[in-house]
């Protein structure tokens, strides 16, 4: 698919503390392999997830309006890891097709800032940043998303399952049988 001076959502996310799980790498493909096919089928993404650097990946949106669904399941799927994710939206260069780690432009150089910016704070370890062409959309995305994450770190083992069982009985465009773990 060629691109035609379209806005993209890329995320690049990163596994917080990877060292302290061991076996990662296998888990993390596997965990991937299943998220990409449920939300390649349903619409959330464009390209599969790629591993790009030891526990670090990424993927396009197929909307930006999709990239919140996108986060929410995607932390949901990766229980009980903890995630930093990078968001960039802006154009990306050339046809989009896999692997998504071949594929450049400036949407993938705004979520790479952005996820060095979260490496580079402590405070906000496990947190969505988005970085884009306009300071005002940065601004007012980080700040809900601010409390976005604030509020899901409070979420335990048990809500998240609950979560989990709501999205497969409401459907909530959410691909069904690959939702439980």
């Amino acid at each position: 698919m060629q691109t035609k001076n379209r806005t993209h959502g890329v995320l690049i996310a990163d596994v917080v503390e990877s060292r302290s799980h061991s076996h990662l790498r296998s888990s993390l493909n596997e965990k991937l392999r299943i998220a990409s096919i449920a939300q390649l089928d349903d619409k959330l993404v464009r390209v599969p997830y790629a591993v790009t650097a030891g526990d670090e990946f990424q993927t396009i949106a197929r909307r930006l309006d999709s990239i919140p669904k996108l986060i929410l399941d995607l932390r949901r799927r990766l229980q009980p890891l903890q995630l930093r994710i990078g968001i960039g939206i802006g154009s990306i260069q050339g046809p989009i097709r896999p692997p998504v780690n071949r594929i450049a432009g400036q949407a993938f150089e705004f979520a790479r800032a952005a996820i060095n910016q979260i490496k580079g704070n402590k405070e906000i370890s496990d947190a969505d940043l988005f970085r884009s062409y306009s300071s005002e959309l940065d601004e007012i995305a980080n700040l809900v998303y601010g409390l976005h994450d604030t509020l899901l770190r409070q979420i335990s083992a048990k809500q998240w399952e609950t979560i989990a069982i709501y999205l497969i009985k409401n459907r909530g465009g959410l691909h069904s049988q690959s939702l439980v773990r």
